[in-house]
């Protein structure tokens, strides 16, 4: 399945199947009482989500959102848990990749403890490079998107990449 920039592949707190996404990038929003929603996640090439329901079902916990053009295969969740019960090798392969993205999220929560926030905007646009080598991450992330991340208002990443853009432009 191909989805564009906006498109969603599923939705908070609907049951469904699992998903390999082979190319393109996702964000994943849970949407709070209030009405706002919160990004909480980047899904990357390579991922089978949601990661809560790897083992055993469970409904979505936010809403995926593709950020650019992404591939993705849909895992009927009866064929899924099937083939688990018969080949237990598959659970050292979902070990395996859930420890990757906990390396990838505690990355993350280190780069929140940076008190520079300047260093922590960086940090996450050169992790966004290695995904997008030719797209700054405010024309894929809202600041406010980029704030949630990096644990930062959004009034002050704008003014973080107003003096990103001065620095380059002198």
């Amino acid at each position: 399945m191909i989805l564009h920039k906006g498109d969603i592949l599923f939705r908070q707190g609907e049951k469904g199947s699992l998903f390999y996404i082979k190319s393109g990038l996702l964000k994943v929003v849970r949407l709070q009482e209030e009405g706002h929603s919160f990004l909480f996640n980047i899904i990357v090439p390579g991922e089978t989500i949601p990661h809560h329901s790897l083992v055993s079902p469970k409904d979505y916990h936010g809403t995926a959102i593709a950020l650019m053009k992404t591939e993705v295969d849909i895992i009927e969740s009866t064929a899924w848990y099937t083939m688990l019960r018969n080949n237990p090798q598959t659970y050292a392969d979902i070990c395996i990749q859930l420890q990757h993205k906990l390396r990838m999220m505690q990355e993350r929560i280190d780069q929140l403890t940076i008190i520079s926030p300047m260093d922590r905007l960086e940090l996450l646009q050169k992790w966004f490079v290695s995904y997008l080598p030719n797209t700054p991450i405010h024309q894929i992330l809202t600041q406010a998107e980029i704030g949630q991340l990096i644990g930062l208002r959004r009034e002050t990443v704008n003014r973080l990449l107003r003096e990103q853009k001065k620095k380059i432009c002198t």
